[in-house]
C-alpha cells in the first residue's frame, strides 16, 4: 500500500479569507479593524513591493492589535474564534478533500504562516497535523513578535523537513494558493494550485 502525505496551506487554500485578519475583526470590530489597517496601509504596500519582509509587516500588525495582551486572554479569544467564526470560513471542497484523503489513509498536514494559537485548534478538531508560525511570549504576554521565522515561503519547506522524512512517502500531495506556497508545492509529486476556487 502506498504511503501518502498531503500538505495544505491554510489561509486562502482551506479558508476563504486570511484568518489573522478575520481574528482581528472578530476581536476589535469593524471600526477598529479598518482604522488599524488604514494606519498600517503603507507597511502593507511596502510588503507588496518587496521593500519590507512579510514577517516584519505581520509583526507590526500583530503588535498593534495584540501586543502586551496576556496569553491567557489571547488563547480564550482564539478558542472562541475557532469555535464561532472559523467554521464558516472553511471551504467545503477543502474539507471534503481532507476527509477523502484521511479515509484513504493519507497523513494530512496543515502548513500555515498564521500563528498556531487558532490554526492548531482547527487542526486538532479535524484530525490533521499542524505546522505554523508561533508567537513570542514574555512574562505571559504577547510581545507582538513571532518566535523564530514566519512559516512562509522557504520556511514552510524547512519546517516540513524538520518533522517528516519525505523519502518515507511514495506520494506527496501539496496544496497552495500564493507565491508563498511555491517552495512547498515543489516538494509534491502531485501539486495543486488554487484547487478549491
Amino acid at each position: 500500500m502506498k504511503r501518502r502525505i498531503a500538505f495544505f496551506d491554510f489561509d486562502g487554500t482551506i479558508t476563504y479569507r486570511d484568518t489573522l485578519l478575520e481574528l482581528i475583526r472578530f476581536h476589535a470590530g469593524n471600526f477598529s479593524f479598518y482604522f488599524g489597517f488604514i494606519l498600517y496601509a503603507p507597511l502593507i504596500v511596502a510588503m507588496k513591493l518587496k521593500l519590507l519582509s512579510n514577517q516584519t509587516a505581520k509583526e507590526k500588525v500583530i503588535g498593534y492589535f495584540f501586543g502586551r495582551m496576556p496569553l491567557e486572554k489571547f488563547d480564550i479569544l482564539c478558542e472562541a474564534f475557532a469555535r464561532e467564526a472559523l467554521p464558516s470560513l472553511v471551504r467545503n471542497k477543502a474539507s471534503h478533500e481532507i476527509r477523502i484523503l484521511q479515509e484513504k489513509g493519507a497523513q494530512v498536514v496543515v502548513v500555515s504562516a498564521s500563528p498556531e494559537n487558532w490554526v492548531k485548534r482547527w487542526c486538532d478538531s479535524t484530525g490533521v497535523v499542524c505546522i505554523s508560525s508561533r508567537l513570542e511570549i514574555s512574562n505571559d504576554r504577547l510581545t507582538g513578535k513571532l518566535l523564530g521565522k514566519n512559516c512562509h515561503g522557504d520556511e514552510k519547506v524547512s519546517r516540513i523537513k524538520e518533522k517528516f522524512n519525505l523519502a518515507d512517502y511514495d506520494e506527496i500531495l501539496c496544496y497552495g494558493d500564493t507565491k508563498g506556497d511555491y517552495p512547498m508545492l515543489q516538494l509534491g509529486t502531485i501539486q495543486f494550485f488554487k484547487p478549491f476556487r
